[in-house]
């Protein structure tokens, strides 16, 4: 079981690594390459796409080959794409590596779920997936701190070569220690006869924990996005300051994701995700609150880690129940979770930039909208039968 644990770890690992861990040596990459900071920032969406272009198909060919086949692909293109985008020479070119990276953290994203749906019961899965969302979350800080100590001695396309031998090392673990975890053909043939009409993708249960999370990756995402305008352009903060909040909200993730499977042996699954949009709520309620002077601005401090703290409760249980219907189809369903979470986050906060809604309202809208849709999916659609967690099914090892 520990085998599934690391390779999971280490294959969700690449995603962040990869969006974090350039970013720091940006303005000489932009130097270098005869671009504006302002053009490469594009990079970030351009690496989202080619995450959710992957995403359209790596689930279906997990689910039809294999789980390793496609983690395999997915690392050796994120180590190949990082080799190459130390030797990048024009912005077009950089854009095209960026992209490739994207492929390959994807492929390797969406299997890491369909591997702890495979592995897995539900009560383990949701712990699991909540101790990983900890550790995600404090990759944004560690990743640039490391690029800093990195480029304090090297140029900026050792960046690259780290990432290169992080996705080289993600390979090794995939031959030598990670095992194939799809089900046997007879099995998936008997769970096809058995369950065709519960692993559809329109039953309410899925689609209700798909806008679900979405809506709790949207929220976290515009969290992100508008921070920098919160913290340092309306609260007043220089960088230094707004990098410690950055480092504390992440700080806050990371303990309430490793406290939350202790959470679970006291609390239903039901409450935990009650609680999640509770936090939703109250961030929503605290930056009203602010805006109208009731409260100094620096008690939006409290807000971020409501919103912090809601999702990192939240999001590996309802993430755990959305894959729990799935034997057979885990690979695709963790590449239609995937593909929903990235585009609607992508869409929103390029609408609402577009429309010209201010930073704080952005974040507003979606916490309110969020908090309330979720709450009533949470109260009035029913469980998943328990019949989707027969082991004899879901067990390879």
């Amino acid at each position: 079981m520990l085998r599934y644990l690391l390779c999971s770890f280490c294959l969700v690992l690449l995603y962040p690594t990869g969006i974090d861990m350039y970013l720091v040596g940006l303005p000489q990459i932009a130097q270098d390459l005869g671009a504006s900071e302002a053009q490469l920032h594009i990079a970030f969406s351009v690496y989202l796409g080619g995450m959710a272009a992957t995403m359209l198909f790596a689930g279906s060919v997990a689910d039809r080959l294999g789980r390793k086949p496609v983690t395999l692909f997915g690392a050796i293109i994120f180590a190949l794409a990082s080799y190459l985008g130390g030797m990048a020479e024009t912005s077009n070119q950089f854009l095209l590596i960026r992209f490739m990276q994207g492929i390959g953290a994807g492929s390797c994203y969406v299997v890491a779920f369909a591997i702890l749906r495979d592995t897995l019961d539900d009560k383990r899965r949701a712990k699991v997936l909540s101790m990983i969302n900890g550790i995600t979350c404090i990759i944004p800080v560690i990743a640039p701190v490391i690029g800093h100590v990195i480029m304090l001695k090297f140029p900026w396309q050792s960046l690259f070569s780290t990432m290169a031998g992080m996705g080289l090392l993600v390979c090794l673990l995939c031959i030598f220690i990670l095992r194939e975890t799809k089900p046997a053909q007879s099995r998936i043939e008997d769970v096809n006869r058995q369950l065709a009409p519960q692993e559809s993708f329109r039953q309410s249960f899925f689609l209700s924990r798909l806008v679900m999370t979405t809506l709790g990756v949207t929220t976290i995402l515009s969290y992100v996005n508008v921070s920098p305008m919160l913290i340092m352009g309306q609260m007043g903060f220089d960088r230094g300051q707004y990098s410690n909040v950055m480092a504390l909200t992440a700080l806050v993730s990371m303990l309430v994701s490793f406290s939350t499977p202790f959470a679970l042996a006291v609390l239903k699954e039901k409450s935990l995700m009650l609680i999640s949009q509770l936090l939703f709520a109250a961030a929503a309620l605290v930056f009203v609150l602010t805006q109208v002077q009731y409260f100094s601005l620096n008690v939006n401090l409290l807000g971020f880690g409501f919103v912090c703290s809601g999702f990192a409760i939240g999001f590996g249980v309802t993430m755990s129940q959305a894959l729990s219907p799935f034997a057979s189809r885990a690979g695709v369903a963790s590449s239609l979770l995937g593909i929903a979470q990235v585009c609607t986050s992508a869409l929103y906060i390029w609408l609402m930039g577009l429309i010209g809604i201010s930073p704080l309202n952005i974040l507003l809208l979606i916490l309110a909208l969020g908090s309330v849709i979720s709450t009533l999916l949470i109260l009035c659609v029913p469980l998943a039968p328990s019949v989707y967690l027969d082991e004899e099914i879901t067990r390879t090892s």
